[in-house]
Order: C-alpha cells, then structure tokens, then sequence
C-alpha cells in the first residue's frame, strides 16, 4: 500500500510509529493550552514485553495467499521479542480447526488467523477468546465478531469499484464502449462484491457497457481458458478487467495467442509478474487493482500491540481498531516504481 494510505497514517508493514497525542485547549485564555498524552503506550520499533503469536493460514497454493505466509514471517523477524508460532497451512477446514486448537493449548499470546473457511473456523475462534487469546481475524472474517478481537483485511467491493472508475475514466470519450469481465469463483462472496464494485462504477460512465462476462477458477489455466472463450465470443471491445493476476497469467497468454490488442485489461491483487508487465507496457495490461497481501503484516503489528497492551501510534484510542480495511489502490505506469517492492509471485 502507499506510505500515505498505509504506513503513514497507520503502522506501517515495517513498524508501528511513535504515541499518539491527544490535545485539548482547557482554558478559556486564546494564548494557553494544555497537551494531555495518554498512559497508554503505542506500539514502535523499541523491543517490548516477549509475545508470542500463534499464526494459522490456508494452504499456500496460490500466489497470493503464499505472499500471506511471507510477510507474516518476515515482519515477525523484525521483531526480537516475537516469536512466530505458525502452523503448516491447510484448506482443509477440519485440519486448520486442529492446527489452531493445538496453538490454544500452546497458549500463544495471540492468534492470527485467516481460515480457509470463516463461517466453518468461527467456533474455534470464539473457543480462543474466551480462552483469553485474542484472534486476529485476517480477510475471511468470522461468522460472529464475537470469535475475533480485530479484524483486517482487503476491500472487495473497492477493488470492483476502483478498477471500474479507472475503466470508465479511460473511456469516457468513446460512444458505444465495451467492457468484458474475468471473473474469480463465482460462488465466493468476495467474487460477488468484485463484481457489484464494478457494475456500480460502470453506472457513472452511461457510454461504457458491459457485454460479456465469464467466471474464472483462479489458475492461470482457467484464466487462458476462460479468456479464449471471451476473446471468441467478442470480437471487438474496449477494456478487460480480469479479478486476479495469477489467472491474469493465463489470461494474456489467450490474448496473445490471438493476437488481440485492441482494448486495455486492469488486473487484480498486484503480483509481481502484473507489475513487472505494467513497467514495460508492451502488452493490453495497464493497470492492476491491489488487494495487499501485506495484510499479514499489518496483522502481526496488531498482535504484538495486542500482545503488549499498546495501541497503535497515530491513533488518539488506548486500543487497537476492531477492523481495518486496506485500500484498493490502482498501480499504473505512472505510479508502478511506488508499488513494484509490494509484488508477490
């Protein structure tokens, strides 16, 4: 994410930053005020009291969801006084219920979960809260907010939104534009919200229409399957956007093989090989929408301020938030050497 979205105004991946101060004029003199800071401490780079955070993830076999388990690990390292308890991830949902109650008889500090199912994971992590382990819920949120103390995560609906704004904005000027759409697995709710995000952005731009759509698997092979049926079907139009850059892979794979380059595509997550094509721009990629596997991070920052009793620098409350939504930001040309270290493979 961008140091002003992201690191700046919150922690940041790397570190929290210095206390927050909370400032109240208490007297009616124009020339005279009182500064009154918090006891409670926020979270920095200065090593504080040992925790020990359990993390339990799905299992790495996509891109994104391997970048997850990279920066978990990676910004647990930054810290001497943490200690990593993380689990061998499974999308097996009964498997990760046991991997996450062996954490609990641990008895971790706390716990960092993305579960390869919410709803199925809800009771494992109220059994951790009321075992006195704070959850935080990373991006498939729980089924009650009872089972976690923090959630965070990306912004579906804003990924479908922004990509649709950047979209519409390209073809604002050309009469009768056509979009197409390569969706994610249709049955997931966050594949839903994508796709509500960007239908409701296209209804600003009156001149730009969606006339094709097909859902995807998240593979690169359904994406260059899934692409040759779209390229196929339509055989002229203006704008691609595709949910995610692993099947985006496969996707400009059936575009080049029919030698397609008539409109521009936006991608989704922000992988490396989607940014590295976006420097170049010597492919119908111009943009991909991200969906910032440095959540991870930013989770283990919430569980050591959590583990610590600290709240979060920049923030005036003596408590971490209950949620934090990241920012869908639009990586292009212009901005790509910001977001390039963000990449993942």
């Amino acid at each position: 994410m961008p140091e002003t979205s992201r690191r700046g105004l919150l922690f940041g991946t790397a570190a929290v930053s210095a206390g927050a101060l909370l400032t109240a004029c208490t007297s009616n003199e124009p020339k005279k005020s009182q500064t009154a800071q918090s006891n409670q401490p926020a979270a920095d780079d200065k090593p504080g009291k040992p925790v020990t955070i359990g993390f339990a993830g799905p299992q790495a076999d996509h891109g994104w969801l391997n970048a997850i388990n990279e920066n978990a690990k990676s910004q647990a390292e930054k810290y001497t006084e943490v200690t990593l308890e993380i689990t061998e991830g499974s999308n097996d949902t009964a498997a990760q219920i046991g991997q996450v109650k062996t954490l609990i008889n641990k008895k971790v500090d706390v716990l960092v979960i993305l579960p390869a199912d919410g709803k199925a994971l809800t009771q494992v992590g109220l059994e951790a809260m009321k075992a006195g382990i704070p959850v935080i819920n990373l991006d498939r949120i729980f089924a009650s907010p009872q089972a976690y103390r923090c959630w965070v995560g990306g912004d579906n609906y804003g990924m479908g939104l922004n990509a649709g704004t950047y979209i519409g904005e390209k073809l604002k000027d050309k009469q009768g534009a056509k979009v197409v759409e390569l969706a994610g697995i249709d049955n997931l709710e966050l594949t839903k919200q994508r796709s509500q995000g960007f239908a409701d952005a296209l209804k600003n731009y009156p001149n730009v229409k969606l006339v094709a759509r097909q859902a995807a698997e998240f593979t690169v092979e359904s994406g260059q399957a899934k692409m040759a049926q779209l390229l196929q079907a339509q055989k002229k139009f203006d704008a691609l956007w595709n949910h995610d850059d692993d099947q985006g892979v496969g996707a400009l794979r059936a575009i080049q093989q029919a030698g397609r380059d008539e409109f521009l595509m936006v991608g989704g997550a922000g992988a490396k090989s989607a940014m590295d094509a976006i420097k170049a721009d010597n492919s119908v990629l111009k943009a991909t929408v991200l969906y910032p596997p440095t959540m991870a991070a930013s989770a283990i920052d919430l569980a050591r301020a959590l583990g610590q009793g600290k709240g979060i620098g920049g923030l005036s409350e003596l408590e971490i938030p209950t949620s934090l939504t990241l920012y869908s930001a639009v990586v292009t040309k212009d901005n790509i050497d910001q977001y390039l270290p963000t990449g993942f493979s």
